[in-house]
């Protein structure tokens, strides 16, 4: 399976890098790597996010029994551990493939660092929004512009850092 994931890796990063000398004055490869796989990451989040809110929550409360979910949230809890997984692998094998560290201990790092970025977005949100009363959808693009610059370097120096 591994090897799989590595052959898979290589092709995706090969085909980004056929998009990659027009910016190469302008980004590292490997930042040009990172933006565009993390791009289609979220393209995918949005993706799987419409298919099952519209299709298989179809817009309907979840019951559990002890709690009732809301259709959004609900698509949110089930999307959001396929993207996590996705972004990771899409980092460890296109991205940062130089990493020596293992896989396990490179996962639990990028789950912090999404959790760090979680935390991000609600307060960098909260401050834009309800203090500094600027526009919610510019906000939120000021707050992802900072947290993809965290989180680049951090996937870098932390996540995926190499030892030696």
């Amino acid at each position: 399976m591994r090897r799989i994931l590595v052959l898979t890796g290589k092709l995706i990063g090969d085909l980004i890098d056929f998009f990659y000398p027009p910016f190469k004055r302008y980004f590292s490869r490997q930042f040009f790597r990172y933006g565009v796989s993390g791009a289609a990451n979220v393209g995918f989040d949005w993706l799987l996010y419409f298919v099952v809110y519209n299709y298989v929550i179809q817009k309907q409360f979840v019951p559990l029994g002890f709690v009732t979910i809301s259709p959004h949230i609900a698509a949110l809890l089930i999307t959001f551990p396929v993207t996590l997984f996705s972004g990771f692998l899409l980092q460890k094998y296109v991205t940062f493939t130089s990493s020596d560290l293992r896989g396990k201990e490179q996962l639990v790092r990028y789950m912090a660092v999404v959790g760090v970025n979680l935390l991000i977005n609600y307060f960098g949100l909260k401050l834009l929004v309800e203090v500094l009363h600027l526009y919610p959808t510019p906000s939120k693009m000021v707050v992802t512009l900072i947290c993809t610059i965290f989180s680049y370097f951090s996937q870098k120096t932390f996540t995926f850092k190499i030892k030696n």
